[in-house]
Parts: C-alpha cells; structure tokens; sequence
C-alpha cells in the first residue's frame, strides 16, 4: 500500500506506523515530514528500517507545540503499545529503598519499593533488592537495629535467633533503652547516607571503658564492630564526588545494543543495571540516551542534578527540558567527567560493552558446540536437546528432572520437574519410563520436541529408553546417554547410542556441552528431590501433634516457614497462629 506523505506537516510531533491495524513503531520528530519521508526513500540504513518499510501498510502523525512535548508522548505511546521494533527497557516496577520505620519507640529496617521516597526515612534508590538485602545484613551486623514486623516485636517475651547472632540489640525485651538505640538507628542513617563518625567516636570510647572494668569480652565485642564499621566505610568510599549523580553509557555492536546505568549517591554506587537488546532498531545513539533516561526515572522521585553520559550528545537540551516539564525537576547533562568520577565513568562504559560481549560470546559457546555434536551425532540439525535425571532418598521421595539447552544455552522456562509414584521409587529405569511417556504427549507441540535426549545412565537406560521412542510418533529424536567413567572421574565419561560408543574427544565442546547438561539436570532433580525430602519430614514431624492436621500446618509454614523455625519460636509466637492453643503450643515445643 502506497504511503501519502504529502498529508505530513513540517512541525514537530510524533509518527506511528502500523501493519493491518497493529502498531508496529512509533517515534517523534522535530520535523515530522522530513523523519517520516526518511523510511521510504531509495536507500535504507539498515535491516529493521527495511522492515519497517516492508512492513508498513499505513502512517498516523500528531502534531506538538515542540519537540519536548514529542519526547513525552512518544515515551507514552510506546508504554502503552509496545510496538515491536521500539526498544523497551523498564522493568515495570519500583526501586527499592532502605527504609527506616517510623512512629515507633525502636525503628525497624526494611527494604521497601516505592515510588516516592516521602521522608528522610528512605535511603537510595539500589537498582538490585541484592544490594539492599545486602546493606540491611551489614547494617545489623554493625547498629544491631531489628528487622522484625511490629507485630512479632510486641509479641516476644524473649530475644530471638537475630539476638544470638549479634544482629539485634534485643528492645523487644528491653535488652537496649530508647536513647541508646536511636543513637544507634541515627548512626545507621549517618553512615548510608555519608559517614558515621559519631560511632566510630562513642565505639572507640566504649572499647576503652570495658578495658578499664577488665570486661574484656564486650570490649572485643565492640572492637569487632569497630572493625565491620571501618572496613564498610572503606569497601563503600569508592568515589569522592560534589554531588549525586547518575551514569549512563550506551554501546551499539552488530544488531546488539548494551546499555550500563551507575547510581552514585554520597560517593557510593547505589547499584548498577545492564540491558541487551537483540536486533534493536534505532534512529541513532542519541535517542537510545532519551528512551532509557527517559524510563529509568519512570518511576522514581530520585533525580540527580547531574546526570552523565558517556557519549556526547547534540541535544542536551531536550533532555534537561523533559525533566523540568515532567518531574519539575533542573538537571543538568554534562559529558566530560571530572577526575575523581572517572574511573565509575570508564566501568560504566566498559559494562555496557561487556553485557555484548558476554551474550555473543555466550550465544557463540552453545552454537559451535551444539554444531559440533552435530556432526559426531550424524544428525543433520539439532536445536534442541533434553537431559533427564532421577533422583531419589534411599528409595523415598523421588524425583525426575528434564532440562533444556538450545544454541542460546539453557532454556530454564523449559525445564520440568515430575514427581515418581512411590512403587517406582528406587527403580530408575521404571521411573524413566514413566517420565518419558508422560513427556511424549507435549511433543504435539513443535516448539517443545527435542531432537536429542540425553539420560544420565548405562547401556540398559539407553535401550529402555529407546525403546519407547522407537514405538511412539517420534522415532526421529536420537537418544544417547552418559556413562560415568573410572572412579566418576570427569572427562572419563563414556557417550554411547544405539549404534555403540561415540568417539567424542573429551576436550570438544560437543563433550563440554553433554557434560553440562548432565550436571545441570542432576543439579534440577537433587535440588528438588531435597525439597520435597525436607516438606515431608517437616510436615510428619508436626503429623504427630493431635489436633494439627493439613490447614494448620499449611498455616504454620506460611507463618515460620520451616520446622527448624517452628521449633525455635516460643509459646506466645506459636499461639499467633490460628488454630493453636497452647496445648498445641507446648507439644510444638516438645518436638
């Protein structure tokens, strides 16, 4: 269908192209006649611009009153739709904060998400949950400032389990009294925030007057905070820089896009986030800059006066202007670093090449070795391989894994797990029977059949295996197995079929990959084999309660999580749970 540019007005706006009602780009433009008439002239930058060409059956355009307001419907258009050749880099989702709890007599640390940081009682954003999970271990290692809800910290009549590892001052029970530990909680603040150097101060004169009374445990004890302390301070002053700021980088490679974002607030890194996109389509580095500064502060109040750009940009100007037309907010884009960033700067930029490097060198791993096996196999063309592995305890709880790899590498929305009725528990060839038939009715499904299984198992598996196939509607898939070697030794393992031993060199990538594939669905079935171990001895040991049946347990294991939890936790605690008086309670606590 024929494109009328004619309709296309010269004014700033934004373009949507569509295929039979779908919309399958959508960009802006300072000149919107000028960019649209771009995509359909004789030659083509490169291969998605063809597509999109190719693809395109009609044009939509809105106008603006400037590029800025472009920028902003743009973003929102693409939010909405989702076209498919836009690049998409939001997570949908909140930055996680450290937060302090508020309206209590003994705060408690937390890690919340949200999209504003109302108060002085939110720390950060952290890009990764990981780091603050991380920072809340270290701040109660060092400030012992409870973790707890306020509902667990007014029902407790004793210290718990964070108590005895010195990872809490215990105020539940009035181990500690208010003064001290706000003191403690404001010195928590200082330190995330910049640096606690009242502690180390009030430590190092606590260390000297319990080495005056010779109570020389609390004064190692408070030495070895000390040392945490300092030792924290040092890991996280990794930069000295004015003010806060925020790094992005962008690295364009093949039909690869690598984008690396630093948070650094106070002279620390916050945290750090990649993105690979694969076959991005995009105007020019530029508006790659604008679509992931444009939604990394999507969804959050924590805005920089200063944000950095490892590339320079010609536009400074449309960004800065977004942020004060959106967030209300003046920010300034600058491109060179000073000396005392740069080294954050340069791993920035070497990040956002890095998350290329490792995909391709990734992608190109399982493609050549997968190729390889291949040609050892004497099968034309394998994209799909499935490992299985039985697992079991002494004959009791046993499981069976399927695990699958293509020329990406593991296909982890792939693997499955089937539990093994009980008569077959302990037999493997009888449990493999019964995965393999109940895994052939999926193979309907193209996207699901293997061309290669592999089983972890000697020649008597194999041919069981085999077997089953052979009868079924899919006798094309080659079954081989992997024979342990001497000893169990790696790199003595033996490949076979059901034409005898495959002479695979052992140093190949075909035996690497066979290799990983073996150890990762043992990995799958040991893992889930321990789980379902572990329920069932927690859920018979509570079986022997009269008056526990399956909705209380259920509940207690909700509430506690496991039966080492159970058993730790006291009589109040326990009655905290519906359905347990303190009868129950007690022969809980008898266990």
């Amino acid at each position: 269908m024929s494109i009328n540019l004619k309709k296309v007005p010269n004014t700033p706006g934004v373009y949507k192209f569509f295929n039979n009602h779908e919309i399958i780009y959508i960009g802006k433009a300072k000149d919107l006649k000028k960019r649209v008439s771009s995509y359909f002239g004789k030659s083509h930058r490169d291969r998605k611009t063809s597509q999109i060409k190719l693809l395109t059956d009609r044009v939509e355009t809105f106008t603006t009153k400037n590029e800025v307001e472009a920028l902003l419907l743009e973003q929102m258009l693409i939010k909405e739709n989702k076209p498919k050749f836009n690049i998409l880099l939001r997570d949908d989702k909140t930055y996680p904060y450290i937060y302090f709890s508020s309206g209590h007599d003994f705060p408690g640390v937390y890690l919340k998400r949200t999209k504003k940081a109302v108060d002085r009682n939110y720390f950060g954003p952290f890009i990764s949950s990981e780091a603050v999970k991380k920072s809340i271990k270290e701040i109660q290692k060092i400030y012992k400032v409870r973790n707890c809800s306020d509902a667990t910290f007014a029902n407790r009549t004793r210290p718990c389990i964070e108590h005895q590892m010195k990872r809490c001052s215990a105020p539940c029970v009035n181990r500690i009294n208010k003064v001290d530990y706000y003191e403690d909680v404001m010195g928590a603040k200082s330190f995330i925030s910049s640096s606690d150097t009242k502690t180390i101060q009030r430590l190092t004169k606590d260390i000297e007057a319990a080495a005056i009374k010779l109570d020389f445990e609390k004064a190692a004890e408070i030495r070895d905070r000390l040392k945490r302390l300092n030792l924290l301070k040092e890991e996280q002053s990794v930069v000295t820089f004015a003010t806060d700021v925020d790094i992005f980088s962008v690295h364009s490679e093949l039909t690869y896009l690598g984008i690396s974002i630093i948070v650094v607030r106070n002279g620390k890194i916050r945290g750090t986030k990649t993105h690979l996109i694969k076959q991005a389509h995009f105007e020019n580095i530029e508006d790659v800059y604008q679509s992931a500064i444009f939604n990394f502060y999507d969804y959050q109040a924590d805005i920089p006066k200063k944000i950095l750009c490892t590339s320079r940009l010609d536009n400074n100007k449309l960004l800065e202007d977004m942020f004060n037309t959106k967030h209300e907010k003046k920010v300034k884009i600058i491109h060179s670093p000073n000396k005392s960033i740069r080294p954050i700067f340069n791993l920035c930029r070497l990040n956002a090449k890095q998350v290329i490097k490792n995909h391709i060198s990734k992608e190109d791993k399982y493609t050549f070795a997968i190729q390889e096996l291949s040609n050892y196999l004497g099968v034309e063309n394998i994209n799909k391989i499935e490992g299985y592995d039985v697992s079991h305890f002494s004959g009791d709880s046993a499981v069976a894994s399927c695990v699958t790899f293509s020329k990406q590498g593991p296909q982890k929305k792939n693997y499955r797990l089937f539990n093994i009725p009980a008569e077959l528990s302990g037999n493997d060839t009888g449990s493999l029977e019964h995965v393999i038939k109940r895994r052939l009715k999926y193979y309907v499904d193209p996207d699901l059949k293997p061309d290669v299984i592999l089983i972890d198992g000697g020649k008597n598996q194999l041919n069981f295996v085999n077997s089953i196939i052979k009868k079924s509607d899919h006798d094309d898939i080659k079954v081989i197995s992997i024979v342990k070697g001497s000893k169990r030794y790696r790199a003595t393992e033996t490949i076979i079929s059901e034409n005898g031993i495959v002479e695979l060199d052992k140093y190949s990538k075909a035996f690497l990959i066979l290799q990983e594939i073996r150890d990762e669905s043992h990995r799958f079935a040991i893992k889930a084999q321990r789980n379902k171990k572990r329920k069932k001895v927690s859920r018979s040991e509570l079986d022997s309660i009269n008056g526990i049946g399956e909705i209380i347990k259920k509940r207690l294991l909700i509430r506690f999580k496991n039966i080492k939890t159970i058993k730790s936790a006291d009589i109040k605690e326990l009655m905290t749970v519906d359905g347990i008086n303190e009868r129950i309670a007690t022969d809980i606590k008898k266990l």
